[in-house]
């Protein structure tokens, strides 16, 4: 199947469309809203308690490395739907990839219970 330049025309002619509506809508409303600004309307407001301090304070290492744990099974179950779907169609091949799959996955979250990753202070 052969493409010419102009096949991708109506691609082009949406995304200049698509920023040229964000754009429009980014410049229309600095020029439309209003522009009051006040001491008060200016102080950073979180959750309706004042600020104090810096916010700047040092988090655990283990808060990061809990949540990065947690996307990278939560992903590595998210390969699992597929494979469930089409479970009858891949057949014996498919269930000892996923067998080596499933043992790759328990491997890393041993190892991640013996180095005590997990473990909350």
């Amino acid at each position: 199947m052969q493409n010419s330049q102009i096949d991708f025309i109506p691609i082009l002619m949406q995304v200049l469309l698509a920023v040229g509506f964000v754009a429009l809508t980014i410049f229309g409303s600095s020029l439309l809203g209003p522009k009051r600004s006040s001491a008060n309307k200016d102080k950073s407001f979180e959750c309706g308690i004042e600020s104090v301090g810096n916010a700047r304070i040092p988090f655990s290492v283990k808060y990061f490395l809990v949540a990065i744990l947690f996307v990278l099974f939560d992903v590595e179950v998210i390969f699992m739907y597929p494979w469930a779907v089409n479970f009858k169609e891949l057949g014996t091949e498919g269930l000892i990839k996923m067998i080596v799959f499933m043992t790759l996955l328990l491997i890393g979250f041993f190892y991640v219970i013996k180095k005590k990753a997990l473990v909350w202070e």
